[in-house]
Parts: C-alpha cells; sequence; structure tokens
C-alpha cells in the first residue's frame, strides 16, 4: 500500500556512477525491498544517498516532476562504526559553503518545490570541517544553516534528513521550534540497535539511554513530533535477550516509522570479520519482529494525530478514488484527502488540481498506513 500512494520516479539523477556503484545500487534496492512495508519510495533518494549508493547533485534548480526537492549539504564521514564502509571510501569531510545552499534553495523555491530536505552522508558534522581550530562562538553548524534557510521568503516547509542522537543538540531543537512554521516537527535520528551491547559492537557513540533522552527532549520541546530511525537487525552475536533488549528500546521511544535493515556484511569493515554470523533466516525472523512493532507503534502515533491540523504536500492523484489526493504531511504521515475546489482558497481554485501545493487539512481518521483528512475552508 505504501508503494502506492508515493509519486512515480523519485530516485535523483546518479551521476558519474560506474558499473560497481550501479550494482550496488541494484543490491541495495533488492535488500530494502526484501523488508515489506518498511519503507516508501519518497525515502529512497535520502536512503540511498546517506549511504553513499548515490550522489544526489549539488547546484541545481530543477528535480523533474517532483514537488520534493533534495539539498545536498555535506559529504563525509568521520565515524568509524564497524558495518559501515563509507569512512573508508569517503574519508573527507566536506560541507558546502551557506551561500552556495541558500542560492540553491532559492532556486528551488523560485521552481515551486514546497519541501526542501536537507540531506549527505552525515549532516549532524555539516560545519565541522570549518570549526578546527577556532572558537566555539564562531563554529558554523547544521542549526546555523537550518536557520538561515527558514528565513528565505516563499512557501516552503524544510525537512532534516538522518541525524546522529548526539547531534541532536538543544540549539538545533529550539531552531525547530523557533521557524516551526517553515520547519517541519520531523526527525529521523539513527539507533541502529536497542541493545546497549550490541551499540558497542558496533562502534556507536551512545547508549540507549542517551538515545531516548534525546527524543525526550525533542518531545518536551515540540508539538508531537515524528521521530523516526534506522534498525539493523540480526548483527554479528545478537543474542535473545539482546534482540528483546533492543524491542523494549524500540518501545520505549515510541517511534512513528522504523526502517529495518538485516545486517549484510561489506568487505573490508570489522563486523564482516566478526565471529557468530547470524543465518539469513534468523535476520529475516527478527526484522518481520520489529516491523510488526513498528507498524503497532506507527498505527498509535497515527491515532495521536486525529483531530489535529496538519500541513500536506500534495503528491499524487489517489488511483483508486476519484477526486482524492495523497501526500506527505508536515509530520510524516502519508494523508489522503476529497479535493473540493470550491471549498479551497481563491489561489488553489486557480489550478485544476492540488498537487505540488502545501495544504492544511484535519486528520478525521485513520486507515490502514495512512491518515484521513479533509481541508480546512477557513
Amino acid at each position: 500500500a505504501g508503494h502506492r500512494l508515493a509519486p512515480k520516479n523519485l530516485v535523483p539523477p546518479i551521476l558519474g556512477l560506474g558499473h560497481a556503484a550501479c550494482c550496488l545500487l541494484t543490491q541495495s534496492v533488492k535488500q530494502f525491498s526484501s523488508q515489506a512495508n518498511t519503507f516508501h519510495k519518497r525515502e529512497l533518494p535520502d536512503i540511498l544517498g546517506r549511504f553513499g549508493v548515490i550522489d544526489i547533485p549539488t547546484g541545481i534548480s530543477n528535480f523533474g516532476n517532483r514537488h520534493r526537492a533534495y539539498i545536498k549539504i555535506q559529504d563525509g564521514c568521520l565515524l568509524r562504526c564497524s558495518y559501515c564502509i563509507i569512512p573508508h571510501v569517503r574519508p573527507e569531510l566536506t560541507s558546502r559553503p551557506i551561500d552556495h545552499i541558500l542560492d540553491e534553495a532559492r532556486r528551488l523555491i523560485d521552481n515551486g518545490y514546497g519541501e526542501l530536505v536537507l540531506t549527505g552522508v552525515h549532516i549532524g558534522h555539516y560545519g565541522v570541517d570549518w570549526n578546527f581550530g577556532k572558537p566555539r562562538e564562531q563554529w558554523i553548524r547544521l542549526a546555523d544553516l537550518t536557520r538561515q534557510i527558514a528565513m528565505l521568503p516563499g512557501d516552503f516547509r524544510i525537512r532534516i534528513s538522518s541525524i546522529e542522537a548526539t547531534e541532536v543538540t538543544r540549539e538545533l531543537i529550539a531552531v525547530l521550534d523557533e521557524h516551526a512554521a517553515k520547519i517541519v516537527p520531523h526527525l529521523h535520528i539513527c539507533l541502529q540497535s536497542g541493545s546497549d551491547a550490541v551499540l558497542r559492537r558496533m562502534r556507536r557513540r551512545w547508549s540507549t539511554q542517551t538515545f531516548l533522552q534525546r527524543c525526550n527532549l525533542v518531545r518536551d520541546t515540540l508539538d508531537n513530533p515524528a521521530i523516526t530511525t534506522d534498525i539493523i537487525t540480526g548483527f554479528p552475536g545478537e543474542t535473545d535477550a539482546e534482540f528483546n533488549e533492543g524491542l523494549a528500546t524500540i518501545r520505549a521511544a515510541a517511534f512513528s516509522k522504523i526502517h529495518v535493515f538485516p545486517f549484510s556484511a561489506r568487505k573490508g569493515t570489522p563486523a564482516a570479520d566478526m565471529d557468530n554470523q547470524l543465518p539469513k533466516s534468523l535476520k529475516k525472523q527478527r526484522g518481520r519482529e520489529i516491523a510488526t512493532l513498528g507498524e503497532e507503534l506507527q498505527r498509535a502515533y497515527y491515532q495521536s494525530l486525529v483531530g489535529k491540523k496538519l500541513e500536506v504536500l500534495v503528491e499524487a492523484e489517489d488511483r483508486d478514488k476519484p477526486q482524492h489526493y495523497v501526500g506527505t504531511s508536515c509530520r510524516y504521515a502519508p494523508v489522503e484527502f476529497p479535493w473540493m475546489p470550491e471549498l479551497s482558497s481563491p489561489a488553489q481554485q486557480t489550478r485544476n488540481n492540488p498537487i505540488g501545493q502545501l495544504i492544511e487539512v484535519t486528520a478525521t481518521a485513520t486507515a490502514d498506513d495512512r491518515i484521513c483528512a479533509t481541508i480546512i475552508t477557513s
């Protein structure tokens, strides 16, 4: 159902890729597809971009017929997670100059894109390469960039893509709160495992307690935010007890969506040489359990939105219901609503359909993997 709701052709141009990279792209899509109902096509550009499978082009003004644009703000990663090959092939951390990013954002806004997604391999380290040796008051970070984009004129919104828990700072959360009219209340905070022992083997930089504290800080500040995540299931040596600890952490975090990835050994990474590699069947079984829990948490979150006002980026006509449209809400929930031009605003009435517009709706019910809504008329 998730695939039906999404608009077509959401993967951006793949520039400068050779045969090996194209094979990696094919393998990655197959791997993602093995986890049914864990992602939408709309998510592929960001997912594949931050895993280093494709390059999001920079300095462009048009993404074809799409209504969501991706702005690559940095490249490279300094971390050394034991399962990840990216630091070995992209070890240099490079942040794009703010003025270049702002120019690109202006062009995209002028071309009618309703949502700008800030993306990269490790966006939480934006500006770190410039900050070495400078006093803290001169540092430039993701919060500073996001604030400047939010201050641009135009009818658009900003979404921050995947970020690490330790980089969800008080400063960044304050910017999201201060510019709530332009920055959506949604953060994709990577967990990877809910077991402290597994996190140590993954060489992650925090405990589950720290992760949950950051989630609580986000919820204490923002209005009913969506918090989504990635989980790797079947990491080498993952015991039944560690897996169950992970389920408990996932439940405590109350994610609104979970991307589930079965562990896949990447040659050249420490995890590929670890003992106690789990069988494929066990990884699939645990992936299904996490996906089932994720669906339960998603339904609960969607139910909490019923009766609330949501801003929706309209992306496509519903193929099964005439005069119904689907889009993505500010809280990252797919939304379906009937289109009634006579009840829309004067500006909206000049168009044949609402595709590409940001509109306000009231959530009225949940159905399967989406929210049903009606347009706010005044």
